[in-house]
């Protein structure tokens, strides 16, 4: 039975089957099922979601969600440790190499065609950004990260913009849904007209500017003191691929969020429900979403006041049962390795 259930039940429990999902509810629901019924989802077993009534061993009782999603996120944050112990060292290695590479460049000049060069400060970022944006003939590629952009930084970057589109560059961005109520941005793409298409998800990579798909700038510390100018061409087809899938996923900025589906549930409350489910902290939701703290809050109170939770443990199993365990519609979850740190730096605006 334990093979055979395997091989119809190919998945853990982050992602259950539909047989698998209706019997597990209905025994969070209840309190307990006769043992009977989980012979056509032995996955349940197999995951540890059920196990033996100790008052009655022909019943089984459910693991709390709660515990679930502990477990998960153990698993999870297990695999983000290993990715950023890997970036400390890529970090260090480039450091290290740099270093080496002083006398080399002394001798010889800047490396023309380096692959992957290290930007230290500011001004070197500037500098590169602003070479690239001359350079640039096609197209730009954005994905900016945090909430409501500020006037001052849409200003900053104007004259690159202004530039792009006297030379017929098209430009694309990518951001999170809260930036549409920044009137700063509204401004900004009125000026630019059709030249500059946008679109909006829950969550986004971090920050990512590609100048006709040959070089990318990505951060390489959380401050954005240090960047990333990469010129290798599998590195920047790897990322225009990201940006192309994220950006099939988006909802451009000219048309409404969808509607839940569920009454008194928002866009918002629903995205939060989904990383709340991932046992996600309050600080973290935030930073993902682009919101202040006090206002993830919020919308968790209203949440739990719309479900009927009165602690934090049963708000996670009201989520689990109307269905708001999962981003719908929208992208998964970006990948931990790209969180949103609240600091900017300069753009390509």
């Amino acid at each position: 039975m334990a093979g055979r259930g395997a091989e119809e039940h190919p998945h853990g429990a982050d992602r259950l089957c539909a047989a698998g999902d209706r019997l597990y509810s209905r025994a969070v629901r209840r309190g307990r099922v006769p043992r009977g019924d989980v012979e056509t989802v032995p996955c349940l077993l197999e995951l540890a979601l059920l196990h033996p009534d100790p008052d009655d061993m022909d019943w089984l009782v459910p693991t709390s969600p709660q515990e679930v999603m502990t477990r998960l996120l153990r698993g999870v944050y297990d695999e983000v440790s290993a990715s950023q112990r890997r970036m400390g060292s890529a970090v260090a290695a480039f450091e290290w190499y740099a270093g080496l590479g002083r006398q080399l460049h002394a001798l010889t000049g800047p490396a023309e065609g380096s692959a992957i060069r290290v930007l230290d400060g500011l001004s070197r970022i500037q500098a590169a950004m602003d070479e690239a944006t001359e350079a640039c003939t096609a197209e730009v590629l954005t994905v900016q990260p945090g909430g409501i952009r500020r006037e001052a930084e849409l200003t900053e970057g104007l004259h690159r913009a202004l530039a792009l589109r006297g030379r017929g560059v098209r430009m694309r961005d990518l951001y999170t849904h809260v930036a549409r109520h920044g009137q700063g941005l509204l401004n900004y793409l009125e000026l630019m007209g059709d030249t500059v298409e946008a679109r909006t998800l829950d969550e986004v990579i971090d920050r990512l500017i590609l100048f006709d798909r040959t070089v990318a700038f990505i951060p390489a510390n959380t401050d954005r003191t240090m960047a990333l100018e990469l010129r290798h061409p599998a590195l920047v087809e790897y990322l225009v691929t990201v940006f192309e899938r994220l950006w099939r996923l988006a909802i451009p900025l000219t048309a409404p969020l969808p509607d839940t589906g569920i009454e008194g549930i928002s866009h918002r409350e629903q995205s939060i429900a989904a990383l709340l489910a991932e046992g996600h902290q309050d600080a973290v939701i935030a930073e993902r979403l682009g919101i202040s703290v006090r206002t993830c809050r919020a919308h968790i109170a209203r949440l739990s006041e719309t479900l009927g939770a009165v602690s934090r443990t049963q708000l996670g199993v009201r989520i689990a049962q109307v269905g708001l365990d999962v981003h719908r519609p929208g992208p998964p979850s970006a990948p931990a390795a790209f969180t949103t740190p609240d600091q900017e730096s300069p753009t390509v605006r």
